[in-house]
This record gives C-alpha cells, sequence and structure tokens, in this order.
C-alpha cells in the first residue's frame, strides 16, 4: 500500500493534467468562435457606383445683332462712291459714279454680317460687314466688276435721296456724303441721268429748277 501511494498520486496528477488540457481547448474554441462571430464580415460592402452625370450643354453663344448704322466710302479704283444703310437686318445700298451710272440695291444681312444686294437692273453688290466698323465688298454693275470700302458714316455723312415733280418734270436723285464733305450723286430727270446739284448736308436742301427740294437719309 506504501508503494501504491505515489503511483495513485501519479495518475491523480496526469488526470488532472489532461482536463486541464481538455479545459484550455474547448475555451480557446469557444473565444475564436465568438471572435469569428463577432467580427465583421470580411467580405466589404462594395462601394456605391458613382452616377455617371451627363455633363451640363454649354450654352450658345449669343449672337449680337447687326447693329443699325449708315456707311460710305469709294470703289478702290476712285472712280464711284458707294453707302449702305443697315437697319433691323435689312441694308439698301447705292452705287454712284457721279455722272450717268448708278444703281440701288436692296437686301438682308446675315448674322455673321455678310450680305448680298440686288437690284432690279441686275447690280449685285456682296459685302460684309466687319466688326461694326466698316463694310467690305464688291458690286457688279453693267459689265464692271468693282471692288470697294464703305467706312462707318457720321452725321452728315451718308445717303441720301429726293425725289419730286417740278413743273410736270420728274425728278429723282440719290447722293452720297462722304466724311471729308465730298458729295457724289445722280439726279434723273424724266429718268435722264446728270451730275446732281450739291445738297445742304446739315438741311438736305438743294435747289433744282428754281425750286427748292429736301433730300432726305435713306434707311431700307
Amino acid at each position: 500500500m506504501k508503494r501504491s501511494g505515489p503511483l495513485f498520486t501519479l495518475l491523480a496528477g496526469l488526470l488532472v493534467g489532461l482536463f486541464m488540457l481538455s479545459l484550455n481547448a474547448t475555451t480557446g474554441e469557444k473565444t475564436a468562435s465568438t471572435a469569428v462571430r463577432e467580427s465583421p464580415s470580411t467580405k466589404a460592402s462594395p462601394s456605391p457606383t458613382p452616377t455617371a452625370q451627363s455633363p451640363s450643354p454649354s450654352p450658345s453663344p449669343s449672337k449680337s445683332p447687326i447693329p443699325d448704322a449708315d456707311y460710305a466710302g469709294r470703289t478702290d479704283d476712285d472712280s464711284s462712291a458707294i453707302a449702305v444703310s443697315l437697319r433691323d437686318g435689312r441694308a439698301i445700298a447705292y452705287f454712284c459714279d457721279g455722272r450717268d451710272k448708278e444703281s440701288w440695291l436692296k437686301g438682308d444681312v446675315e448674322d455673321d454680317g455678310t450680305m448680298k444686294l440686288t437690284a432690279k437692273g441686275g447690280a449685285v453688290l456682296n459685302g460684309t460687314l466687319k466688326e461694326g466698323k466698316r463694310i467690305s465688298g464688291t458690286v457688279d454693275i453693267g459689265g464692271g466688276h468693282y471692288t470697294f470700302t464703305a467706312d462707318k458714316a457720321i452725321k452728315p455723312s451718308g445717303l441720301y435721296r429726293a425725289t419730286a415733280t417740278v413743273r410736270d418734270a420728274k425728278f429723282d436723285g440719290g447722293w452720297i456724303v462722304l466724311k471729308d464733305g465730298t458729295q457724289v450723286g445722280i439726279l434723273k430727270k424724266d429718268g435722264k441721268p446728270s451730275p446732281a446739284p450739291e445738297i445742304d448736308p446739315e438741311t438736305g436742301v438743294v435747289t433744282v429748277d428754281g425750286q427748292q427740294l429736301t433730300a432726305r437719309p435713306v434707311t431700307p
């Protein structure tokens, strides 16, 4: 019995050790299981994909209206004068050599400042308004081709016309007053052209066959 005491004690110690090992293993599994349950999911939620936004359409540049103004100048060969009056997108022009060749032309002005003006006799003016300061272009009339530049006119320069009947004769006159005060015009008497007498640029008054007529600014 004395010999069995130490053996019994050893066996009891082994049983206690096995019990503690078993207990530690069980506790570790529970702890790990609990840790797994409490930890956030390892599968990350997908970030919301930003919605592609269509770019806002750029506002269309506003078009500036063609300014109302008058223009007057000479052809490049200095043989004739030309004046153009613009109002509300419409244009009227007068080509005149001061002797016997003239034409009144009309038409629209495009948003980009270009214009094609025509006359009943077949004359054609093609011009372009540049920065609101001048009109450059060409005139085709009576078989001739003329290039011109007409600068913006400041009163009293510009375009004038007078029509009247004097002593049973019908008069129709057109005048271009240039910025240097020079006047170029034709006065028709019953359809026959001749150089026009000068008008008073301040009042437009002109004397024809002893009668006073008034030439007035021309607009479309």
